[in-house]
């Protein structure tokens, strides 16, 4: 089948509000329930049985069941990256013009400062954390991804951070993910999604419950300035 095809086919589960609303919900790789997201997106039950039906067949989202109730989620690392560049390329060609706010004046500045998407790092904190790597020769640009250098390689594992770069699979090591407020890059992929999890291991980073909002502690700040400069 021609590529080309799934272009109308995935811009058609996205074409709905409620869908939209539905995907860009669960976008911070939260487990919900379809009673939840019905409400998010504002239809009822039923209806909300029958986007969410088309979602999960169209590979964007998968659902489990816990006892009587079905719960869903994001289906990928890669379905979340084209929801959030879809949200940041709509928000860069059709800027909010006054009397409406700019879309980053809308939003709190915890927001804009550090919270996750899906299962890396977004905001402020990130796009710096990006730079600071490239800017220190941690990685280095190949395309729209990023390779890790040996030196890269050796200052992640004195942090403790290990990673088996035999490894290979579907998942980009280290991509680009052009944020949905800076308007610049921060890291996702596999690299991305193995940084969050060390900087909520070791308690750099807290997470907030129902939230996509996570706070830097002083450890983190700490540690963020003796690591990167930042």
């Amino acid at each position: 089948m021609d590529d080309a095809l799934n272009i109308p086919r995935i811009a058609g589960l996205l074409a709905d509000p409620a869908r939209a609303t539905m995907v860009w919900t669960l976008i911070d790789g939260t487990l919900r329930p379809a009673g939840e997201l019905a409400f998010a997106a504002n239809v009822s039950a039923q209806s909300a049985s029958a986007h969410l039906a088309k979602l999960v067949a169209g590979g964007l989202l998968c659902s489990e069941a816990q006892g009587r109730h079905r719960y869903f989620r994001i289906a990928s690392a890669e379905a979340a990256h084209l929801i959030e560049s879809l949200a940041s390329f709509g928000a860069a060609i059709h800027p909010r013009k006054p009397p409406h706010p700019p879309l980053v004046r809308a939003m709190p500045p915890q927001f804009l400062h550090a919270r996750t998407c899906y299962d890396h790092l977004a905001g402020d904190m990130a796009v710096r954390v990006l730079q600071a790597m490239r800017d220190k020769a941690w990685l280095f640009d190949s395309g729209q991804d990023y390779q890790l250098t040996p030196l890269g390689h050796a200052q992640l594992a004195a942090l403790g951070i290990v990673l088996d770069l035999s490894v290979k699979g579907r998942r980009p090591f280290a991509r680009g993910c052009v944020d949905l407020t800076q308007r610049r890059p921060h890291l996702a992929g596999m690299l991305g999604a193995a940084l969050l999890d060390h900087y909520v291991r070791e308690a750099w980073v807290l997470r907030a419950p129902r939230s996509r909002v996570v706070s830097i502690t002083p450890k983190g700040l700490a540690a963020f300035h003796q690591a990167l400069g930042i």
